[in-house]
């Protein structure tokens, strides 16, 4: 019963990243930026997600199950501040409309992801492969996130337009 509510647990911490994406979700000024043609459709944004997040959940509770709280301290900790720099992209960018910051918050994002894959493997190695997948999806939403921000950044004021 004790793991059933851990797993719960984690998947509570994982959705609770997701919540931002739901209350700054994009809006007009979003709809009016300069995207790439590969950019996916918007509705599929949310399933993809949806899968991510479980498996997030998933993959830190397999971790707790292998060595515990204390026996996984560390990596533990990182997973915990890849979950805030998550939870902290989507009001950087949609709520403050500030893709060039976001883009550097998402490299961040990818290599505290990254990290914690590192840091799962010797422990439990089905945990750190559920996060192969969000590290895939973070790296093109990365790449997404800097052609947007490169698309739609002021251009500057040229030498005979003064």
């Amino acid at each position: 019963m004790d793991s059933l509510l851990v797993l719960v647990a984690f998947q509570a911490a994982s959705f609770a990243a997701a919540a931002t994406g739901v209350i700054f979700r994009s809006g007009e000024w979003y709809k009016q930026l300069d995207k790439p043609g590969w950019r996916p459709p918007d509705w599929l944004f949310a399933p993809v997600w949806t899968v991510l997040y479980a498996s997030i959940g998933l993959s830190g509770w397999l971790l707790w199950l292998e060595a515990g709280i204390a026996g996984a301290a560390f990596p533990l900790s990182v997973y915990a501040v890849q979950l805030l720099l998550n939870a902290a992209w989507s009001p950087i960018f949609f709520a403050l409309h500030q893709p060039g910051l976001a883009a550097v918050e998402i490299m961040l994002l990818w290599a505290a992801i990254l990290a914690t894959i590192i840091l799962f493997y010797p422990a439990n190695s089905a945990a750190a492969l559920l996060l192969v997948p969000y590290l895939a999806w973070v790296s093109f939403a990365a790449a997404l996130n800097v052609s947007i921000w490169r698309r739609n950044r002021p251009k500057p004021l040229s030498e005979g337009a003064r």
